[in-house]
């Protein structure tokens, strides 16, 4: 670990103004950008490593020392309060370990590599989270860093929520119970806007593989296997209606919703009219009827794309 800058006696006192005036002005881009993000609505901190669990990683393992992009750094193990999502320093006490660093830079030694933990494409600092902030208000594109890699399935982004962390995690659990990355390679991504949506989709695909197994042109063949109902379930059930929801143009009357969230929208609906009129009205017709009966007034959703907007979460075809 770099030692404190109250530690060595080399440091100049012009280079220890100088870097003492920089994280001055570091907090106080903080505090702007705090206020931004509230105006915005959007989040001003650093991810907790701690909600990489809910991603469900599979092991991990060392890439060694390697030169990692600065901006790809989002979170930190243990000191994601004291600096902000763009590693800006929040609080006074951070200021002597960051002139110390700074101080360092400004007479050419040489630091340490940091320590990360790779995500996806995404870093949270393990050790050396002052050498960050120095790096990301310089500009510095690249940081040399020893990488460890964990293993997930659903990678994150760089804007999720813990919401959305869990959600990936879900997803990921989805798919390992599913195995639809292997059945049918280049799926649509099944993302829902809530977690605890996964399980109705697994039931979905048990009552698919019940019902096909009960078709008479099935008779004394072997029984549906798992694999079989989860590819039929994606491209006889999920495909269509996603399709028709396209075709009626129903997405774009739900701003910020997914795919899967209208699926099963449109599944209970269909449901509901089944129930009404005493037969399977199909997946076309259940599309193009929840549209017409719930999409939110006009007004409501030029608001939600308003929102949408502010934090940079407006899909381009909505």
């Amino acid at each position: 670990m770099f030692p404190p800058e109250s530690s060595s006696p080399q440091a100049t006192s012009t280079t220890r103004s100088t870097a003492r005036g920089e994280v001055e002005r570091a907090r106080l881009m903080s505090d702007v950008r705090d206020l931004v993000a509230i105006l915005r609505g959007q989040p001003n901190e650093l991810l907790p490593f701690e909600w990489v669990k809910h991603l469900a990683p599979q092991g991990e393992h060392s890439l060694g020392v390697q030169a990692i992009e600065v901006a790809h750094i989002i979170g930190s193990v243990d000191r994601y309060r004291e600096f902000d999502r763009h590693y800006l320093p929040k609080e006074k006490h951070l200021d002597e370990r960051w002139i110390g660093v700074r101080s360092a830079q400004l007479q050419g030694k040489e630091l340490p590599p940091i320590q990360v933990y790779k995500v996806g494409e995404l870093y949270f600092v393990k050790d050396g989270n002052h050498r960050v902030s120095v790096a990301r208000r310089q500009g510095q594109a690249y940081i040399d860093a020893h990488v460890i890699e964990l293993n997930v399935t659903v990678p994150p982004e760089e804007s999720d929520t813990l919401t959305d962390l869990i959600i990936k995690g879900e997803y990921a659990q989805f798919l390992r119970a599913t195995g639809l990355d292997v059945l049918v390679p280049g799926h649509r991504e099944i993302l829902f806007t809530t977690p605890g949506r996964y399980d109705k989709l697994l039931e979905h695909i048990r009552t698919r593989q019940y019902f096909l197994d009960r078709k008479p042109e099935r008779a004394g063949l072997p029984p549906v296997t798992w694999e079989e109902a989860v590819v039929s379930w994606y491209e006889r059930l999920y495909l269509r209606i996603v399709d028709n929801l396209d075709l009626h143009h129903v997405m774009f009357r739900f701003p910020g919703r997914t795919e899967a969230d209208l699926y099963l929208w449109t599944m209970d609906h269909r449901y509901f009219l089944t129930q009404k009129y005493g037969h399977d009205v199909g997946s076309e017709e259940a599309a193009r009827d929840f549209g017409k009966r719930h999409s939110p007034p006009a007004y409501k959703r030029l608001g939600q794309r308003m929102q949408l907007l502010l934090r940079g979460k407006l899909d381009s075809a909505m």
